[in-house]
């Protein structure tokens, strides 16, 4: 849960205070778009306290339905060209009001988008998404704590020098698979250590941080809270990892497989349910090698019921799905086992720690989406008792008899749009937007034409 008094956190009271000592002047206000990249204004921080504060401002609502390079894309209901591109208003969440430490004298927080007349949520947004799936816990008793461990690739090329080359030829910050080593982990301590402190200092508590099986790989680590706090404080680090790297003429990636030969980035999410400051996983119920409780049951059978109609929002892009590689510690099955790091549902700890890892999402995913799949699913486990599968012992890899995970972003999209599920947990209106936005990111790879076709092509056929 978020807490105000948290380091870094503001109230209304702490930024003017702030204000009047000339120590912040710049209030960023932004929300996420569907691809999970913050998006908003900044405003002098005055203005903000008098006008924007209870008020929020306006924010075009083609952002919502732009491609990646912010081109604005037919087919949506939402907004078009027809309908004129007018404005969503943007209201601050003000429990997300924050020091943004590693941006100068500037205050962050996070908004909500409503409907400029009516005022109702934009249920499209991501962050609409995911509260309706924190409220419906909440209206079962129940509250989500969540958390994500992220992983990403450091460059020692600045992001206008990779822009430049086209992304080739980079040099990584590490120069050998550095996974726990301490003497490569300091060598890129001036990036890491840097992020540890400022998102400590601006209300992210950090565990910490570590290398990974790749060269220039890491894992920065957030402590877990609820869902909906998770995913802010997920999108905030990964775009002050992105700035602070800018910032020292860096780089760094956060794509599901960014070469390869090299390991992929994942995002591995972690669920379990509370009330009254209590986990709800644990019990006497025999499960496999475990003890837990009929909630933890189903909420791990719904879980992995739903994941083959949900895959999209784990792996929302073309480049995702070259991450499931055997023997590449990303899951290519469905499978849920206990400590094993080859199944893509890892069921760790015991008692009160009990909790669910699943380690199918990539780098590269929208927090709020995938926070929101994987919610929903549970729930619907909980409300139809959907068992689990039997626990499953050895190498998932080598288990022919396992189903396998959507292999593509167009099997994936065909089973999101195909899903009664899916239009009943997000609306009619949500899951063809959705299914939409993916459609579309799989023709614009379609229409490319890559490096591998020419490198294989051009003189050999």
């Amino acid at each position: 849960m978020a807490d105000a008094k948290a380091l870094g956190m503001l109230t209304l009271d702490d930024l003017r205070a702030r204000v009047d000592s000339s120590e912040i002047d710049t209030v960023l206000l932004a929300f996420s778009d569907m691809y999970g990249r913050p998006l908003g204004k900044r405003m002098d921080a005055r203005f903000f306290l008098e006008h924007s504060e209870g008020h929020g401002t306006h924010a075009c609502d083609y952002l919502l339905t732009t491609d990646m390079n912010m081109e604005p894309v037919p087919g949506y209901r939402l907004a078009s060209w027809e309908a004129g591109y007018g404005d969503f208003h943007v209201v601050p969440d003000l429990a997300t009001l924050r020091v943004a430490s590693w941006l100068e004298k500037t205050a962050l927080v996070l908004a909500d988008l409503v409907q400029r007349d009516s005022h109702a949520p934009v249920e499209q947004a991501p962050r609409a998404i995911l509260r309706r799936q924190t409220q419906r816990a909440a209206e079962m008793g129940y509250q989500a704590m969540a958390g994500s461990e992220l992983e990403y690739y450091i460059f020692n090329n600045s992001y206008r020098q990779a822009a430049d080359s086209g992304y080739t030829g980079l040099e990584p910050a590490g120069w050998y698979i550095e996974d726990y080593h301490i003497l490569q982990g300091t060598r890129e301590e001036r990036l890491n250590g840097a992020v540890r402190r400022h998102l400590t200092q601006s209300g992210i508590p950090v565990e910490g941080s570590k290398g990974e099986w790749g060269k220039g790989q890491h894992e920065l680590n957030l402590r877990f809270s609820d869902a909906l706090t998770m995913a802010d404080r997920h999108a905030i680090f990964k775009q002050c990892l992105k700035e602070v790297a800018d910032g020292m003429g860096m780089s760094v990636t956060f794509m599901a497989k960014y070469d390869a030969v090299q390991a992929g980035s994942s995002c591995h999410l972690h669920l379990s349910l509370w009330r009254g400051g209590r986990s709800l996983m644990e019990g006497e119920n025999e499960l496999g090698p475990i003890r837990c409780s009929d909630l933890f049951r189903w909420f791990l059978g719904g879980w992995i019921a739903h994941t083959p109609e949900f895959m999209v929002f784990y792996a929302p892009a073309v480049n995702s799905y070259k991450r499931y590689r055997s023997s590449s510690w990303a899951p290519t099955r469905l499978a849920w086992s206990y400590d094993n790091r080859t199944a893509s549902f890892r069921v760790l700890g015991k008692g009160p720690s009990l909790r669910i890892e699943c380690r199918i999402p990539g780098a590269d995913c929208n927090p709020y989406l995938c926070f929101a799949a994987a919610l929903a699913s549970g729930l619907d486990g909980i409300a139809r008792k959907i068992d689990p599968p039997p626990v499953f012992a050895g190498d998932v890899y080598a288990s022919a008899a396992l189903a396998t995970i959507p292999a593509t972003l167009r099997e994936a999209t065909a089973l999101f749009e195909s899903s009664p599920f899916v239009r009943e947990v997000l609306g009619v209106a949500v899951a063809e937007h959705y299914a939409h936005f993916f459609y579309v990111e799989q023709q614009a790879y379609d229409a490319a034409v890559t490096d591998w076709e020419r490198k294989r092509y051009f003189e050999q056929i």
